[in-house]
């Protein structure tokens, strides 16, 4: 579900936490990371419990229409099929989602009343009418529910709910979105804990995120000596605090992670610089890095290892 860029990113705000905060110990940074994976995770069911609950909306919606003592013509034929279908029934009668649902106390989180609004708001785009008038079928429901999972990423107060619970959000917001479509693609899953395939993979968040963690922090001496001298008349001091950061998790990527390639990493720390540091922090990383990247690569400690990255 997490992206490189995802745990990079979160080692990076770990590193920098503990670059400022005397008090903050590795052990705990450690730790931290770890519940910042759980806390993406979390967002990700978080989004599902929403979606469903809408639609659960739609059941009230339809016991009010029942109770009309004139019912409109709308009234008369209007259906809970937006709640009473097998994609809904598929989370609502999965009991270790509902645990789940239960251990993240979704049910206190969720704003009701937001999720009612919604409901009511979406119940009146072309999406939500055109599945009330066609036939329920597993590919009419999965549509309607993208369509409304597209409305609420437009929807202000529902985006603003999300950044309110996970401070995580702005992160991770892009690869919760690509999984949230997964998931609903997915379903009806009666596969007990099909939710867990996406929790995030330990290639990811293991083998590159919590190494990359260890390394960074602890080869910071060694990796300050090799960098330093590449700023040439520039003080180090003077080199903001994230630019020193994204260099020395570059350096450890080249150093010791045999898989990934320089090109990769270069590219992507430059990046990150520039979503993250000040406005010209991703030219100065990008030339301080291809310095080092050159004289690494012939003073032969860079070694890379797989298919077309033997040096």
């Amino acid at each position: 579900m997490l992206s490189r860029r995802s745990v990079r990113v979160k080692v990076m705000q770990l590193l920098y936490a503990l670059n400022r905060d005397s008090d903050l110990t590795f052990a705990q940074a450690k730790k931290t990371y770890w519940d910042n994976i759980d806390k993406s995770f979390e967002l990700l069911l978080f989004n599902t419990y929403c979606l469903i609950n809408i639609a659960r909306v739609s059941k009230e919606d339809f016991e009010k229409r029942n109770k009309k003592y004139l019912p409109t013509e709308d009234d008369k034929v209007f259906t809970s099929k937006f709640y009473d279908n097998g994609l809904v029934e598929s989370i609502r009668k999965n009991v270790k989602i509902q645990k789940t649902y239960d251990k993240y106390f979704f049910e206190a989180k969720a704003d009701k009343d937001l999720l009612r609004n919604i409901y009511a708001d979406y119940s009146k785009e072309p999406g939500y009418k055109a599945f009330l008038e066609a036939d329920l079928t597993s590919e009419s429901t999965l549509e309607v529910f993208l369509d409304l999972y597209r409305f609420c990423k437009k929807h202000e107060p529902y985006m603003t709910m999300q950044e309110d619970l996970y401070t995580n959000f702005e992160d991770d917001e892009s690869v919760v979105i690509g999984a949230v479509k997964k998931i609903l693609k997915a379903l009806p899953n009666d596969t007990d804990m099909f939710f867990k395939e996406y929790y995030p993979d330990d290639e990811t968040i293991k083998e590159l995120g919590e190494s990359l963690l260890i390394h960074t922090f602890e080869n910071n001496a060694e990796l300050a000596k090799l960098v330093e001298p590449t700023f040439s008349n520039w003080d180090s001091d003077r080199v903001a605090v994230i630019d020193m950061i994204l260099i020395k998790m570059a350096v450890a990527e080249f150093l010791y992670f045999e898989s990934i390639p320089t090109k990769v990493t270069l590219n992507e720390y430059v990046d990150l610089a520039k979503l993250y540091s000040t406005p010209k922090s991703n030219e100065f990383v990008n030339g301080v890095l291809d310095a080092l990247l050159k004289s690494l690569t012939e003073s032969g400690k860079i070694l890379k290892v797989g298919r077309g990255l033997e040096n």
